[in-house]
């Protein structure tokens, strides 16, 4: 037999009992965010607005500002003013300071440390089910909502944490 014909069936064969190629799936484009809880509400913040996520740090009071500045830390050599977000937003956090958590958010080099009851980690989201906003909450974070994604017969409120360090409420902390 010819070396050539011999390949030929070689090659025959193998395409008769070799596997198909899987099915091509589409990518679904994902959002992600960091989730946490203050004042009893679950919020989303876009992930590339949290620094990063630290336990409550020591931290020295300041005298003549507002109630909700709890001091300033030092945080790896930076100065990072703290603020009680729940205490911002007209309420108050039923847990224990040392439980709860800093969110670090730098907005333009400025940068500010909320410190929320939990902190719930990434959570990602197909970007087509983004919606406005229908969910009722605080009415304090009514103008830093972007909208809300379901979950779970749940809505999870996407608040921007840029939004709030723009507002002149939030950075006159002087009283």
């Amino acid at each position: 037999m010819n070396p050539f014909k011999i390949l030929q069936e070689l090659a025959a064969k193998s395409r008769s009992h070799a596997a198909g190629l899987p099915a091509q799936e589409a990518a679904i484009k994902t959002w992600s965010g960091v989730a946490f809880r203050v004042a009893g509400c679950r919020f989303l913040s876009p992930l590339g607005e949290v620094v990063e996520v630290l336990d409550v740090p020591r931290f020295t009071q300041i005298p003549g500002v507002k109630p909700w500045v709890k001091g300033i830390a030092n945080v790896r050599g930076r100065l990072l003013p703290i603020m009680d977000f729940a205490s911002f937003l007209g309420t108050s956090s039923n847990k224990l300071l040392r439980a709860r958590k800093v969110l670090v958010v730098d907005y333009k080099g400025v940068l500010a440390g909320l410190i929320v009851d939990e902190v719930m980690g990434m959570q990602h989201f197909p970007s087509s089910e983004f919606q406005k906003a229908t969910a009722k909450t605080i009415d304090e974070v009514q103008s830093y909502i972007l909208g809300e994604f379901p979950r779970d017969d749940r809505l999870w409120t996407v608040i921007s944490l840029f939004k709030l360090a723009q507002d002149q409420e939030f950075v006159q902390v002087a009283v």
